[in-house]
């Protein structure tokens, strides 16, 4: 069975990929640095950490596959400069310490459209995070990139919340790479590829995740 360390445990995608991992019998244990305490579980080590400042010697970083739910939005970072910090810097982070200690797998949740080379600075970030963690050397390295999250937050994004009702609404009028795809099916698709360690670099667009929608 598996050890997973999972980075953005408190988030959308991370919360369902966490309660997914535990519930997982293939995974014997799941390490989960957060900056507040989670619920206890058994299979849960829940070390609370700065990611500004990650413990770079913690005997928790030596797993077998990291998911990596890590993101925020520039209105919600309050700035570009804050955004990359997490989006890029902290991502890179968890990415090179697990690494370091023997991590061969690494799974990420990015973005539909991400581009090194864009001219939007959110796209231009998460390319340049991806384009980073391919030089990262992890024999297993997944890509999932959806289009609009779905799922209920913790803390309310109008504008998002406003987009995701107008889209759900024209759901059958969408092309399938647009369409909104639950938290669920992305955590689900994250913990497939971090327990499948297909070797080299795999890239799952939006449009690949609405099958796992149709069928959850």
């Amino acid at each position: 069975m598996a050890t997973l360390l999972l980075a953005g445990a408190t988030g959308l995608v991370g919360s369902h990929a966490l309660q997914l991992s535990l519930a997982d019998t293939r995974v014997a244990r799941v390490i989960a640095p957060t900056r507040r305490a989670l619920p206890s579980h058994p299979k849960l080590v829940n070390p609370v950490v700065d990611f500004a400042d990650l413990p770079r010697d913690a005997p928790w970083w030596k797993v077998d596959a990291v998911i990596c739910a890590l993101g925020t939005t520039i209105r919600q970072a309050g700035s570009e400069a804050a955004f990359r910090k997490v989006d890029f810097d902290c991502v890179l982070d968890v990415a090179r310490l697990a690494r370091l200690h023997g991590a061969a797998t690494f799974a990420l949740t990015s973005s539909l459209g991400a581009n090194a080379t864009s001219r939007n600075f959110y796209l231009r970030t998460k390319g340049e995070t991806e384009r980073a963690l391919r030089d990262c050397g992890f024999a297993s390295l997944t890509l999932v990139r959806p289009s609009m999250i779905g799922g209920e937050r913790e803390r309310v994004r109008p504008l998002e919340h406003f987009g995701m009702r107008a889209m759900r609404a024209l759901d059958p009028l969408i092309p399938r790479r647009w369409r909104v795809v639950p938290a669920e099916c992305i955590a689900h698709a994250l913990i497939e590829a971090a327990l499948a360690a297909v070797p080299g670099c795999t890239t799952i667009e939006s449009e690949a995740l609405q099958p796992i929608r149709a069928s959850a």
